[in-house]
């Protein structure tokens, strides 16, 4: 035996864990012991911990860790004493669950096998104890279905595809219908199954005559089992799971072995998911599915339609009165609303587990707002509990309510938010689809875990079967995707990629476009409009306590009136970034072409003054738009060969003129137009003539530009208005770059502000993307108003990695091989936040009253605001629909330094 300890018992008076220990237990084995602790109805049983699961992987090849098949029999005998019962036994078996459960909570992406104990000789057993054939057999069909699904890898469709023959030989609608003959001769069917399916090779201690036989060694199938759950933690659902939620492949599951309970055992039996409020809307009231004469299975796999968990007093009132009251003890306990999964057997009610339960952004913000309102939580709590990027979910489009359109089909209202997308029916369609930029909607019978990338690909997610608690439901709703679940007028067949709507003559095909309403449930053929939420009600609440409690400024990025009047909706308390290059697109990209073209000074000039023009007009917009807050406007930035056309297109164009016989003076402009955009061709343009260096090179282009800010400041300014823009010039490494764009800058704002006889005083400052300008950020600030990090190219130039060519490339294979832990240009990167911090550090010491600020897409990124808000910005912009999280976000972050006593604010 080993003296490390890696089992734990429950339940039974013997309990040696409680839930502060998830790390060690997993969050289900954890819950368990305190349930027990309780003195709540659980089931005993023991826990493998995580670390055993770690050193299993740890070992080469993976096997399990010397002692612990010991150990887990030691607990077998202890488990077996508590319920007077033997595994196998012949006449009163024990059977127990295996199940994972890790430190956070992974619906549906490991394994579970139920009824482990059962062969030949304790089915029998079983029949005799419990005098129903009929829950026997069931029992025994189901645990050879689920072992050799999660043990053996056989194909589930090959059981479900046997239990459907059967049901139509026996003229069946449901598979309770099925008699103990019935399932009787499955057991057999399945058993078969196995024998023609696993190779004994894969398997050889399961290899009689050259065949694999369905294991009959209870202590055998328990050994499989416990090291099946442990193989699940690296199936490939766990890991894209993990890396979509930012969970630690090192972390390992836990496996709990715990003695059955049936919900199978007739009409006085049941089994369901529940939560303590509305886990879709927050509404205080319980919530969630049950089945009578069912295992737990049958619940989240959508086979049979369930039951709202507030009729089981209608069906088994003494029950659910207990579960009831179990709901408020738990919610108490907790203090949090809890996700709860039980089974009745018999009458008597067994707790199988609790968590706090997943949840809606729009639950979460209602049950937070309500908790603090009861006097259950506090503000700082409430906070701390609301996951930023869940907020998402909040503003996401909605139908239009003015939008008139026929109801195609109604399902279950199971995750908020509409979406419109074309009809696919697989997955890997739904990827690919998506990799080709179209709009999807996944269409499923129900989905199962392998389908997760194509839910997460999906704008929306749509099943014929499945209640609010099916694996569609909770993955949608903790992605934030709209659903609509168990819409049974949809007859899907996946094989003909079709989907006939009962009750109409529609049928719905691969392509076809449909619209889904899941806050409602409703399908509609065809687009809906859809409309953008407005942030009101609990979400007002929570991001007002947010603001009393943040110290780091969140602004907008927005290059139009219409995005600075979204931003200031959604809380932005300025504009971080206005990128002027933009303004220079569409209609307008002639112009800048006619500039960079120009042969002589007048047409140079021309397009000059009508640039002054329209860039006048846009500043109009956005200053009025933001009227009273910041504006930070980048000049141009780009590399001037971007406004121009495609060379190699216009070689082709040429080659075509020619063989069309064109005129020969429009054939040579034509080749006077390629070889001047080849003049302006650089090796390597993101690194060559841009940002400052365009100023310096073109010292009209950044003139116009301030000259148009400045008059549209004093215009505003004269109507009585309080613009407050703020000139940034991009790409400075040296000094003397922006020293002398400042200086020509003042002059212009100055001539400017003399002609219009209006006093302005507009700040000039820079943005720091180039490591250099980090390093002597003392030197810079000398002559800056302010920095605004430009995270994205920063990220670029310290790495020395082109984005577009590295997330396409080799970053996959980077973080496949965890060279690197996360997308770096996604969360900010430890080295990437040093040079920041440097840059602040020497920024301030050379002009201690500097405002600093980040204007790259981290600034929107929860786990970079934390970085941004120690590292003592002043505020972050972002993008206007990003805005709430980061109002969340530095809160808590400034909640989370309170907390461990680093607060540097």
């Amino acid at each position: 035996m080993s003296d490390i300890k890696r089992v734990y018992a429950f339940g039974a008076g013997q309990t040696e864990g409680n839930k502060d220990m998830k790390f060690v237990l997993g969050g289900k084995g954890a819950n368990l012991a305190e349930m027990a602790n309780m003195g709540l109805p659980v089931p005993p049983g023991f826990t493998i911990t995580c670390q055993a699961c770690m050193e299993y992987y740890n070992a080469t090849p993976p096997s399990f860790p010397a002692g612990l098949a010991e150990e887990v029999a030691e607990h077998v005998a202890v488990l077996q004493q508590k319920m007077g019962k033997t595994l196998g036994d012949d006449n009163d078996p024990l059977l127990v669950s295996v199940r994972s459960g890790s430190a956070f909570s992974m619906p549906g992406m490991m394994d579970t096998v139920l009824n482990l104990g059962l062969n030949d000789r304790s089915v029998e057993g079983l029949i005799t104890k419990s005098g129903n054939e009929r829950f026997a057999w069931d029992s025994y069909r189901r645990f050879i279905q689920m072992f050799s699904k999660v043990v053996l890898d056989v194909e589930g469709d090959e059981f479900e595809n046997a239990i459907n023959a059967m049901k139509m030989d026996r003229k069946a609608a449901e598979d309770t219908d099925l008699s103990a003959g019935d399932l009787k001769d499955l057991v057999d069917i399945f058993k078969g199954i196995v024998s023609s399916h696993v190779s004994p090779a894969e398997f050889p201690q399961l290899a009689q005559d050259g065949r694999v036989v369905f294991p009959q060694d209870v202590q055998l199938q328990l050994h499989l089992a416990i090291e099946a759950v442990f193989k699940s933690w690296m199936n490939d659902r766990a890991v894209y799971y993990r890396k979509m939620e930012k969970i630690a492949d090192d972390l390992g599951t836990a496996v709990n072995v715990q003695a059955m309970v049936f919900g199978n055992m007739g009409d006085t039996s049941a089994t369901g998911v529940g939560f303590t409020r509305n886990a879709a809307d927050g509404t205080k009231e319980y919530y969630g599915d049950f089945l009578t004469n069912a295992q737990g299975e049958d619940v989240v796999a959508g086979i049979r339609k369930t039951r709202p968990i507030a009729e089981l007093a209608e069906v088994l009132p003494e029950a659910a009165e207990e579960l009831y009251g179990v709901f408020e003890i738990l919610e108490q306990a907790y203090r949090d609303m809890c996700d709860i999964e039980f089974t009745i057997q018999e009458g008597k009610l067994w707790m199988l587990q609790t968590r706090i339960g997943k949840r809606t952004a729009r639950a979460a913000l209602k049950i937070a707002v309500d908790m603090v309102e009861e006097g259950m939580i506090t503000r700082e709590e409430a906070l701390m509990r609301i996951v930023p990027a869940q907020l998402d979910q909040l503003l996401h489009p909605q139908f239009d309510t003015t939008a008139t359109y026929d109801v195609l089909a109604k399902g279950l209202n199971a995750s908020p938010g509409a979406a419109v997308g074309e009809v696919v029916f697989t997955a890997d369609d739904a990827e690919s689809a998506a990799a080709e930029g179209r709009k999807v909607i996944l269409v499923r019978w129900e989905t199962t875990p392998d389908d997760l990338h194509g839910m997460v690909s999906a704008e929306g997610i749509l099943t014929s079967h499945g209640g609010k608690t099916s694996h569609a439901a909770v993955v949608a709703r903790g992605m934030g995707k709209p659903c609509v679940c168990g819409a049974e007028a949809l007859k899907i067949d996946a094989k003909t990629r079709q989907a006939v709507v009962s009750g109409t003559d529609v049928t719905l095909s691969e392509g076809d476009v449909i619209s889904i309403d899941g806050t409602s449930g409703i399908v509609v053929l065809g687009r809906v409009s859809l409309v953008q939420p407005e942030v009101s009600g609990d979400l007002d609440t929570v991001l007002g306590w947010a603001d009393e409690v943040r110290t780091l400024g969140v602004r907008a990025n927005a290059d139009t009136p219409e995005d600075a009047a979204l931003g200031r909706e959604f809380g932005a308390a300025g504009i971080g970034l206005c990128r002027t290059e933009h303004m220079f697109l569409g209609d307008r990209k002639a112009i800048i072409q006619d500039f960079i073209l120009a042969e002589s000074n007048e047409v140079r000039d021309g397009a000059l003054a009508k640039l002054l023009d329209v860039q006048t007009g846009d500043y109009l917009g956005i200053f009025e738009a933001m009227d009273g807050l910041p504006v930070t406007v980048r000049l141009l930035d780009p590399p001037l060969h971007e406004f121009l056309d495609s060379p190699r297109e216009l070689e082709v164009e040429i080659v075509r003129a020619e063989c069309a016989g064109a005129d020969a003076g429009e054939l040579a402009a034509k080749r006077r137009l390629l070889a001047h955009i080849d003049a302006m061709a650089e090796m390597n343009p993101m690194l060559g003539l841009r940002g400052c260096r365009l100023g310096i090179m073109h010292p009209e282009l950044y003139a116009l530009q301030v000259e148009a800010i400045t008059r549209a400041t004093c215009q505003l300014k004269k109507q009585g208005k309080d613009p407050r823009p703020e000139i940034m010039i991009p790409l400075v490494s040296v000094k003397a770059e922006l020293a002398v764009l400042r200086e020509e800058c003042v002059a212009v704002i100055a001539r400017v502000s003399g002609e219009e006889g209006v006093s302005v005083d507009i700040p000039i400052g820079t943005m720091i993307e180039l490591p250099r300008a980090a390093v002597c950020a003392d030197e810079i600030a000398e002559v800056a108003d302010f920095f605004s990090f430009g995270t994205n190219d920063l990220t670029q130039t310290t790495f020395g990695f082109s984005r577009d060519d590295i997330e396409s490339k080799f970053l996959p294979r980077y973080l496949e091989r965890k060279v690197l832990t996360r997308n770096p240009f996604e969360t900010i990167d430890d080295g990437v936040a040093k040079v920041v911090g440097l840059g602040c550090e020497r920024g301030r010491s050379a002009n201690p009253g500097i405002k600093l600020g980040v204007c790259g897409e981290h600034g929107g990124d929860p786990e970079s605001v934390s970085v941004f808000v120690a590292l003592g910005l002043d505020y972050v912009s972002c993008s206007p629909y990003r805005v709430p999280l980061a109002r969340l976000a530095a809160a808590q972050a400034v909640l989370a330094e309170r907390a461990s006593g680093s607060d540097n604010r």
